[in-house]
């Protein structure tokens, strides 16, 4: 049996869900997630409100393999996502030391004041392990399933690079590209058929417009190749039997 390995995403911001700022960090952990054969299978975006990030930190890390956070681990008063993974887990909240030394060696590096808003960014759960961060300093960290990291795209990016390594792979998701030239309408019925005949398989169907006309593409999906090839053939077949006779 093919070994399905899941995760879930948490962008945590005001900042997100007002507009002010867009967020481009979902695209890119799917697209690694995918690439290593981990199913991305919920993304939330929850307020800078405590009782809101504990809530959804709690329902999500007990349904998938793996959770990763954006957002709120910064130097200000709104920056309160530790706390809240420290409270999810029910832990103290704390400076850890190597994370604090490592902070104040960069600013007194560059002549930087280590102020008191500045070291909240070492504060973090009991017993968490750090994730490094060789863009600005500031650490993420890991506590159980749960990976927090910044929101900024270049640092989330960086973390995420040192925190693949560490990730249970799963069995890759193979995937096959049909082009239909009739609309979803036409195909709907019988494409739903053909997904229930091949219940180990996923079949998406996206519509498209170009060059003045509607058409579809249809995805087939599969963690073994002899699954995706027998959906894809049915796919292909239900394609030429419309296009023979298109009435």
């Amino acid at each position: 049996m093919p070994e399905i390995v899941t995760a879930a995403m948490l962008v945590i911001g005001d900042e997100i869900l007002s507009g002010r700022t867009k967020d481009k960090n979902i695209g890119h952990l799917a697209d690694i997630m995918t690439a290593i054969g981990i199913d991305l299978k919920e993304v939330r975006i929850v307020p800078d409100e405590e009782d809101e990030i504990i809530a959804a930190v709690n329902a999500v890390r007990v349904r998938y393999t793996y959770v990763f956070t954006t957002g709120g681990i910064g130097p200000t008063h709104d920056d309160i996502t530790a706390d809240s993974i420290s409270k999810a887990f029910g832990v103290p909240c704390e400076y850890d030391a190597k994370a604090y030394a490592t902070l104040e060696a960069s600013y007194a590096a560059r002549g930087i004041e280590y102020t008191e808003a500045r070291k909240r960014m070492a504060r973090m759960p009991r017993g968490a392990d750090l994730i490094d961060n060789p863009v600005s300093v500031a650490p993420g960290f890991r506590i159980g399933n749960v990976h927090v990291m910044a929101g900024v795209p270049s640092i989330f990016q960086a973390m995420l690079d040192n925190v693949v390594p560490t990730l249970k792979a799963g069995t890759k998701m193979l995937s096959a590209t049909v082009p239909c030239p009739f609309g979803e309408g036409l195909i709907g019925g019988p494409l739903g058929d053909i997904q229930k005949a091949h219940p180990d398989t996923i079949i998406g169907s996206y519509p498209k417009y170009g060059d003045g006309k509607f058409w579809t593409e249809l995805v087939v999906r599969a963690r073994s190749q002899e699954a995706l090839d027998a959906a894809r053939a049915d796919v292909e077949a239900m394609v030429t039997g419309f296009a023979n006779n298109p009435g």
